[in-house]
């Protein structure tokens, strides 16, 4: 019986899909995106007659592109490969399967629509209807739900290689529709596919209703996930990226800078008051500029140039934000709690301090305490006093300077940071505002 659910009509579904796969070691995920590839036309053949093995076409390589990831078998770094049907364009990402490269995953992400977990059948105890999942594929799913992926399709591999393969998809798509409500992971369907055969990929499998299941094909269903809705019902929020100075002009009922960026939420219009963050100071957008220079309102999610109605001190790095009829806007914090994907190879301890990126904007960030770390094994929240690598738990950080800041659920944009080690300069943590 197909798990698949129905798409809201309301849903943007003919804009460019942005997906990765994901999951643990040699689930398939290089194979899939290699048969996604071939199976819709998307790959010439001089490019398939450079990707043979023993005389036989190894799908893995077409997204494969490091001399690393070929010699060793296993992707390293996020590929990203680009295909399109009649019904839409993909943009698809091969992210790593090890634990080591969970940072990999992580970035490819944080800007994805939906993603395909990959769980291969073999390596499971198919027959035992009470089977443990792999820990890299609750880690992804995880992960996932913690960086709102909106659309998540679960893609049980390999089922042509084991004994009964109607079996298997039963216990498996039960292990992981129950690990989905534990973890209160919304995911769209549940579907059993042969990468390496291409069964029930972009074409059906030879056998109708193959694992017992009556559904559409994964290509089919991808067709149907809507784009991430951006945030344009939320007060505006406007991150400074570039400060562009007019000629000399002796118009003087505007400034005679123009800010650059990508609006993060609500509706920026001319008229509009906003305050600048985290300075303080307010005044009134005289001019808006879309990205081709063209005057009229821009929503979240697309490019902007502002014209405030007065000089300010703004540069990049800070944040433009709606002031309501009462004067009030998005107050910064100097202190926030916050759910931490840790990706450094050493462990975080309380008491460092890091570079925290939020928008444009660098802020030292000193990590107070770790509240919490989540079991990926079972979901539960306990004590700890410091967070291994690829550890998500909860911290509270404190900042030199406020940041305007808003819970992750209710905004990508403003809900999420990174850190970055101050000696070294490597990426150390997702931090998304709790």
């Amino acid at each position: 019986m197909s798990t698949a659910t129905a798409t809201p009509v309301a849903e943007d579904t003919s804009a460019a899909l942005r997906l990765i796969t994901c999951g643990s070691v040699d689930d398939g995920k290089s194979t899939l995106i290699g048969r996604l590839l071939v199976d819709s036309k998307a790959v010439l053949q001089d490019h398939l007659a450079g990707v043979q093995r023993q005389g036989q076409t190894d799908l893995a390589l077409l997204t494969d592109g490091l001399s690393a990831e070929r010699e060793q078998g296993i992707t390293i770094d996020v590929a990203y490969r680009y295909f399109s049907t009649e019904a839409r364009k993909f943009i698809i990402g091969d992210a790593p399967g090890h634990e080591q490269y969970t940072r990999n995953m992580v970035t490819a992400a944080s800007s994805a629509d939906a993603a395909v977990v990959l769980v291969d059948a073999t390596k499971l105890d198919w027959r035992n209807p009470a089977l443990a999942l792999l820990p890299q594929t609750r880690r992804h799913s995880l992960l996932l739900k913690l960086l709102r992926v909106p659309s998540v399709v679960f893609a049980v591999n390999k089922l042509d290689a084991v004994e009964d393969s109607a079996l298997a998809f039963a216990h498996i798509g039960a292990a992981l529709r129950a690990f989905a409500v534990q973890a209160e992971l919304a995911f769209k369907a549940v579907v059993p596919v042969s990468a390496l055969k291409g069964w029930n990929v972009v074409d059906g499998p030879e056998a109708a209703g193959w694992c017992g299941y009556q559904g559409p094909t994964l290509l089919e269903l991808l067709e149907q996930l809507p784009v991430t809705a951006p945030d344009a019902a939320l007060p505006l929020a406007f991150p400074v990226q570039w400060v562009e100075k007019f000629s000399s002009s002796s118009d003087t009922s505007q400034g005679r800078r123009v800010f650059w960026g990508r609006v993060a939420a609500g509706t920026l219009a001319a008229g509009q008051r906003v305050r600048v963050a985290p300075h303080g100071q307010t005044a009134v957008v005289a001019q808006v500029l879309d990205h081709v220079r063209q005057p009229g309102s821009v929503a979240a999610g697309h490019s902007a140039g502002i014209v405030l109605d007065r000089e300010l001190d703004v540069s990049r790095g800070d944040w433009l934000l709606a002031v309501d009829e009462a004067g009030e806007s998005l107050a910064p914090q100097r202190e926030i709690a916050a759910t931490l994907a840790w990706l450094d190879d050493e462990p975080l301890l309380p008491g460092r301090t890091y570079w925290a990126l939020h928008g444009h904007r660098w802020v030292k960030a000193k990590v107070k305490r770790i509240v919490h770390q989540l079991d990926i094994h079972t979901l539960a929240e306990h004590d700890a006093t410091e967070l291994p690598p690829n550890a998500i738990g909860h911290v509270e950080l404190a900042l030199q300077e406020p940041l305007a800041v808003q819970p992750f659920v209710r905004s990508r944009a403003l809900g999420a940071l990174v850190l970055v080690d101050t000696a070294s300069h490597r990426t150390a943590a997702a931090v998304l505002v709790r």
